[in-house]
């Protein structure tokens, strides 16, 4: 052990071990007891942008927190002046395509290590809102179009940076989903659609990672600011899913201050001087806010800066080197390639001479446009590291375009010339800065024209031809049959060069699956129609079908499905047993499976678990993600797989008992490594002993009788009224084609009758039904 390792462990993790032994809530409190109204106030409102304020006579310290969620930016001087330096990893599309939690952890912490050595508190971040339209300008920023991985990998973000004493903040709370309008929209959702896409990544994330707070977003919610909704904020996040940290507003998000408190929001960002603490003042003099309901708020604040402040490593520092070095990894990982015809990929450096088109192979685009912007302590690209592996002699190069997304006939000659003469034409293409940023939504799936002129003219003259995409969200291939290869290199951070090269190379065997689903074209998308929210209304028409769920349903086949994602080996799937044939919904169910490396280089695979319902009753997804894991197999080497599912895996949210609820019946589990291609597959079958039903009403359709245990019993009576006796044995003077004629007249009345209310009898049943006969039964029913 070295000497830094043993100042480690006698400084560092007895101050931060000795931090988690303090009763934090009860120091709040009393300090809060010991509060001037005027404290209280000032303390639930920044000092300034980026910190809160210190309270000297009661020994309450300022707070420091900074964007993430990829790297630290902390602002030199001025509020939003020059970041200092530090690791620039992959955003969030990038490394939720790697879908590697372990991985991600190791991120946190260094993420952490790095706050600490620049006496920041809390990262403001990761951010889990669902990708709901591929033309978000935030996609970047975001890891998926699916709850459960992105709720996942969350949850591992946020364990591996607090585990380093560095808070977190979970963001943006909740459905924000386009740039456009951002601070008036209201994102209009129905509640089973709330809590099954919108809600779930962090619930999860809440639940499993436990970040210090929670930022609520600048949209409302069906028609009420996020930062003022009880039902989010208290409810819901606390109530619901027992959260004990404190609330930040997105900075600005504060709309009603008085408001936003009463609901649950605790401190705003950025500070606003007095402005909003008089209006507290005021509220709380006149009696509209209870002193103990401020008293609460701030508590919850100070609970956590209290502990934030104790967790500080004074003297704290990193290693850079190590951490570009988890950067690349990181990077690698994330890698998806999407093609590789004719085992074009990895390219041979001793025998090929490789052509690298286009500026980005030099100059890369490595992080998205906005709050998140790292000043990176170094940036490698994959010319440079290419040129390292291959040793200079048998690579070239031409720019393509410039500018990023403009070219000329000169350029693309140089490069149709470059390609022409070498074995393989390796383009690098994608998104600048202004086609994806914060702030803005896209207006197009595709890349900008200069990029695909490129790849067209150099596809018409090299038969190999592979492109390298650096892009933060999905986009449009037109040129797709034209090339032999696609990687997709997302926003890989300052080390991304070099991990595009180390699979080009072969080095590393890339692994990474999409964590969004590619349309062919942008009609083909669940919010065609109804993105972005225009007029400050965002209708999510589209309800439970977002992403792959409503390619399934609409049995529309992508570019490339949610989960889809090629490897330099194959992998076999096989021996899908469950732990029983059916279960109680209370019940877990054991699911086992065996992986193997089939190929002849070592290499990762993404195994996936999905789970169909069949009642036809609810509406809902061909199949669902439920489970995955990331394994690494050498060649020729099995893995079993296990899983275990419980009744929230089977259960959909039930909007008349506000809750999660299993429909009993038949599910698929479906296994394999990728959303269309699960080779796996059984049936169980679960039963509920606490299934809820709707009270029968006056209101309840005949339908509902029939289905429910004690209104099927009445449902032949009240179908008599109208003169379909279900008890009554065929007339056997008539006919077979007569008894045909009436049986299929009596299908037609009961189908008609079947979505009628029943207080309708009433109406139509010639005086043969009354009110009082409809009373009775309704006692008799509950």
């Amino acid at each position: 052990m070295n000497l830094k390792s043993i100042y480690f462990l006698l400084l560092v993790i007895p101050a931060y071990a000795s931090a988690q032994q303090v009763d934090y809530p009860a120091k709040a409190a009393g300090l809060v007891s010991k509060m001037t109204l005027e404290e209280k106030t000032m303390l639930l409102s920044g000092d300034g942008w980026w910190q809160t304020h210190e309270i000297k006579r009661l020994g309450i310290p300022s707070v420091f927190m900074t964007d993430g969620p990829h790297g630290l930016r902390k602002a030199i001087g001025s509020a939003l002046g020059q970041a200092v330096p530090a690791t620039c990893f992959p955003t969030a599309s990038a490394l939720a395509s790697s879908w590697n939690t372990a991985l991600i952890n190791r991120v946190g912490v260094a993420l952490a290590e790095e706050s600490q050595a620049n006496d920041v508190q809390i990262l403001l971040g990761p951010g889990v809102n669902m990708k709901r339209s591929p033309l978000g300008g935030r996609n970047f920023e975001y890891f998926s179009e699916d709850p459960v991985l992105a709720g996942k990998m969350a949850a591992s973000y946020i364990r591996g940076v607090q585990s380093k004493g560095v808070g977190t903040s979970l963001k943006h709370f909740a459905v924000n989903n386009q740039e456009f309008e951002r601070m008036t929209n209201s994102s209009n959702v129905d509640e089973r659609t709330l809590h099954e896409i919108y809600l779930t990544a962090f619930e999860i994330a809440v639940k499993e990672g436990k970040p210090w707070t929670v930022m609520c977003a600048y949209n409302k919610l069906n028609g009420v600011y996020a930062s003022e909704n009880a039902l989010l904020l208290r409810s819901i996040l606390r109530k619901n899913w027992g959260f004990e940290g404190f609330v930040v507003s997105d900075w600005g998000a504060v709309s009603n201050r008085v408001n936003g408190l009463v609901a649950g929001m605790n401190l705003e960002m950025p500070g606003s001087g007095e402005v909003n603490q008089q209006e507290l003042i005021k509220a709380v003099n006149s009696g509209v806010l209870p002193v103990a309901t401020l008293d609460e708020s701030v508590t919850q604040l100070l609970t956590v800066l209290l502990r934030a402040k104790d967790s500080h490593q004074a003297g704290a520092k990193f290693d850079a080197d190590q951490h570009n070095l988890l950067a690349r990894e990181a990077s690698g990982e994330s890698l998806v390639l999407l093609k590789n015809q004719d085992h074009i990929l990895p390219l041979n450096l001793k025998k090929q001479k490789i052509a690298f088109i286009g500026g980005f192979a030099k100059i890369p685009r490595y992080q998205g446009a906005g709050s998140s912007q790292v000043n990176p302590i170094k940036i490698s690209n994959a010319f440079t590291e290419m040129q390292l592996l291959a040793g200079n002699a048998q690579l070239t190069y031409a720019q393509g375009y410039r500018d990023e997304d403009q070219t000329s006939a000169a350029l693309i000659s140089e490069a149709v010339k470059t390609a022409a003469a070498a074995d393989v034409a390796v383009i690098f293409a994608g998104l600048p800065d202004s086609y994806e940023s914060e702030g803005f939504d896209r207006s197009s799936l595709a890349m900008p024209v200069a990029h695909n002129q490129l790849i067209e003219a150099i596809a018409a003259v090299q038969k190999n031809t592979v492109v390298v995409l650096m892009n933060g969200s999905a986009i449009t291939m037109p040129w797709l049959g034209k090339v032999k290869g696609v990687l997709e290199g997302w926003l890989g951070g300052q080390a991304g060069g070099g991990a595009i090269a180390d699979v080009l190379s072969g080095k590393v065997n890339p692994s990474g699956k999409l964590a969004e689903t590619f349309a062919k074209f942008v009609d083909d998308t669940p919010t065609a129609l109804e993105f972005p929210g225009l007029n400050q209304q965002a209708n999510y028409g589209e309800g439970i079908f977002i992403g792959y769920r409503y390619y399934d349903k609409r049995k529309i086949t992508p570019q490339f499905a949610f989960g889809y994602g090629l490897s330099y080996t194959s992998f076999a799937y096989s021996g899908l047993e469950l732990g029983a044939e059916s279960i109680k919904d209370a019940d877990s169910l054991q699911v086992q499976f065996r992986v193997k490396n089939t190929g002849n280089v070592s290499g990762k695979e993404i195994v996936q678990l999905y789970i169909s319902g069949s009642d036809s009753t609810i509406v809902h997804p061909v199949k669902e993600l439920k489970a995955f894991a990331k394994l690494n197999l050498k060649p020729g080497e099995e893995k079993t797989i296990g899983f275990k599912l419980g009744k929230r895996d089977f259960a959909y949210y039930d909007v008349q008992q506000h809750d999660w609820a299993v429909k009993p019946g038949v599910f698929l589990i479906r296994v394999g490594g990728a959303s269309n291609l699960l080779p796996l597959q059984k049936e169980v079958r679960v039963s509920s002993e606490n299934t809820v039903l709707a009270a029968l009403t006056r209101n309840s359709m005949l339908k509902d009788f029939r289905a429910h245990p004690k209104g099927k019993l009445i449902y032949p009576v009240l179908m008599k009224s109208f003169g379909v006796d279900l008890t009554a044995k065929p007339d056997e003077k008539l006919s077979p084609e007569q008894r045909k004629a009436k049986e299929k007249t009596n299908l037609m009345m009961m189908t008609m009758l079947n979505d009628m209310p029943v207080y309708k009898l009433i109406n139509f049943s010639g005086g043969k039904f009354s009110n009082q006969m409809l009373e009775d039964i309704l006692k008799k029913v509950q």
